[in-house]
């Protein structure tokens, strides 16, 4: 195939979502130019332009939207090529399509009219893909949650074994930072104005020429522009461009969650080495060309892989905002050629990574019940001593406590010296000054006591702040994510 002889961008090829891909796409970007250009001429009309006393007609507009799709690419290349400029190079091909309406395409803008604007209807098209797509991530680790939000596991301070938390609220650390990028993107959506009309340097100048000073015209053509585009609000100052703080907004959030979902693969990478959890397997998935018995988690690799892209992005749309000097320099335009739709498509594929990991989480209880019963002697030991303290007629919690303390230690040395399993319980069963409380060792060691409130968490949490963030997506949230590659 002609794709295969040059370089593909593997987010293209490989891992992104089709509809991700196309609101991208050259197709998208072009179409949405002239698109630009025939809404100008709507808004032109409707606040009553006249070109030498002649007004905007209808035929010209008409044969304009017959158009916008109709784009003869290859005039465009050379045209491009000839004029070393995109947008004219657009004007004229689209002028070959619209002869009637050439003169009045492109009427009174500057480039960034075009490549501006359609810059923020493609991302905002991009997030209202995004959105519904983090929605059921959070519905299925909801799911997951609720499910497993009764089994005691261990938790990890530092990396080291800690208090027990449980499965499912150990899966709600990972819910609550997808919450809040939810509601951080959500945010940058609904913040997102139009650029609207606003000239070579921002002041309208070329507009209130054409309106003959009439500066109310001017602003009722920048109103209508903005409400024929889908947005609700316009920028009130510009320069050329809209700033590039807010490409910033835009793709910080886009990088926020990257941050998240590495943290999640990561910690689901943990728990496949320790065959706690794992992500799905297919049965036909080779885990390694020389180990027939891997199953390595590459879901979550590839996921921290392409996560770790998306969050390096930030750090090149803050480069391009700093350096735009006064009004603009056109140093940003390839930048962000790649900047913007890199970010929404690595955000693209980390969410179908993400999905599909969610929706096929193997839990194994025997495995973490053999971690929990390893672990747990020695963190009883403060149950232990209390509860001694209690049974005991002058209990004194020092003696106590240096009595467990030395057969801790002992059994330490037997699991890390010899390699045999904790036998601190058997000590303690052994010793006759525990005699006290041995009838009731059983209940000290319950696994389920030491969790505290995690389950009731669980469902507060859930039924407080993720439940209203799932009614904003009812009827989107079904579907499941499947892997191409």
């Amino acid at each position: 195939m002609a794709e295969l002889k040059s370089y593909q961008t593997p987010l293209n090829s490989r891992y992104a979502s089709e509809e991700m891909k196309f609101n991208f796409s050259d197709h998208k970007k072009f179409s949405t130019w002239r698109r630009m250009w025939w809404i100008l001429g709507k808004a032109q009309q409707e606040v009553g332009l006249t070109i030498d006393g002649h007004p905007i007609t209808q035929e010209q507009l008409d044969e304009m939207e017959a158009n916008l799709e109709n784009i003869d690419f290859r005039i465009a290349m050379e045209e491009e090529r000839k004029r070393k400029h995109d947008v004219m190079a657009h004007v004229h091909t689209f002028g070959v399509a619209c002869p009637k309406a050439k003169g009045i395409i492109h009427l009174g803008a500057t480039s960034c009219y075009v490549t501006d604007n359609t810059d923020l209807i493609m991302i905002r098209d991009g997030l209202d893909i995004l959105l519904p797509k983090v929605a059921k991530c959070i519905k299925r680790l909801a799911d997951f949650a609720l499910s497993y939000k009764d089994l005691p596991t261990l938790g990890y301070t530092h990396y080291q074994p800690a208090q027990l938390t449980t499965v499912g609220k150990r899966a709600c650390l990972w819910l609550q930072d997808l919450v809040i990028d939810e509601m951080t993107i959500s945010r940058v959506r609904h913040d997102l104005k139009f650029r609207g009309i606003k000239g070579a340097t921002g002041t309208q100048a070329s507009f209130l020429q054409l309106f003959d000073n009439d500066a109310a015209k001017v602003k009722a053509l920048d109103k209508a522009v903005t409400r024929m585009a889908g947005f609700s609000g316009c920028l009130t100052i510009s320069g050329q461009t809209y700033t590039r703080r807010i490409d910033i907004g835009i793709v910080s959030a886009l990088s926020a969650f990257g941050a998240s979902a590495h943290k999640i693969f990561t910690d689901i990478r943990l728990l496949a080495h320790d065959k706690e959890i794992e992500e799905p397997f297919d049965k036909s998935q080779i885990g390694s060309s020389a180990m027939p018995y891997k199953r390595n988690p590459m879901r979550s690799e590839r996921g921290c892989a392409l996560s770790r892209h998306l969050m390096t992005i930030l750090s090149n749309a803050m480069q391009t905002h700093s350096t735009q000097w006064f009004e603009r320099t056109l140093d940003d335009s390839a930048n962000r050629k790649l900047t913007l739709g890199e970010a929404f498509l690595s955000a693209d594929a980390v969410l179908q990574l993400l999905q599909n990991v969610l929706e096929g989480l193997v839990v194994y209880p025997k495995v973490i019940e053999r971690r929990i019963h390893a672990e747990l002697p020695f963190m009883a030991t403060e149950n232990i001593i209390m509860a001694m303290v209690r049974k005991m007629k002058d209990g004194d919690r020092q003696e106590v406590h240096e009595k467990i303390r030395v057969l801790s230690h002992e059994a330490g040395s037997v699991v890390k010296n010899e390699g045999k399993d904790n036998d601190l319980i058997d000590r303690i069963k052994r010793d006759p000054y525990f005699e006290p409380i041995l009838a009731d060792l059983d209940h000290l060691l319950e696994p389920a006591t030491f969790v505290g409130r995690a389950p009731e968490q669980v469902t507060d949490f859930i039924r407080e702040e993720v439940e209203p963030v799932l009614q904003k997506y009812e009827g989107q949230l079904s579907g499941s994510a499947e892997l191409k590659v």
